[in-house]
């Protein structure tokens, strides 16, 4: 069974997060550079077999765009002409930076550890994924 592809997409740095094969649990992948995204899929889609591509959609409370909405957006039309055939779906993403500095602090992990962006990123790509699994009954 194919798995599905979480991506936290931001200016720097994008998370990445993937089920298991029988599409039951999210685990993170990794966080690449930004400007790497798309070569970085290209590898991994050569070697994994992928259904979804799950973006984080960020919006304000009251569902207005924020400041990264456009470059979210930017990199979605991009992501359908290189990968015509995986279907891409949003997801709202408020809260889930906010949702994996607090699940590292649950998991015990020290200030120096949780102040690193790429590791907040690839735990929210995973809350992102997890949430759209629990959601879809998948």
């Amino acid at each position: 069974m194919p798995r599905i592809l979480a991506i936290d997409y931001g200016l720097k740095r994008t998370g990445l997060a993937v089920t298991d094969p029988l599409q039951i649990i999210a685990t993170g992948l990794t966080t690449v550079e930004s400007p790497k995204l798309i070569a970085f899929l290209k590898d991994y889609f050569k070697k994994e077999e992928v259904e979804l591509i799950l973006i984080g959609e960020p919006k304000n409370w009251d569902d207005t765009d924020t400041h990264a909405t456009p470059l979210v957006r930017q990199i979605i039309l991009r992501l359908k002409k290189e990968f015509p055939h995986i279907p891409l779906q949003t997801a709202d993403e408020r809260n889930t930076s906010k949702m994996a500095s607090r699940a590292m602090i649950d998991m015990g992990m020290r200030k120096k550890q949780r102040r690193n962006k790429a590791l907040v990123d690839e735990i929210a790509a995973t809350i992102l994924l997890q949430e759209y699994l629990g959601r879809s009954g998948a």
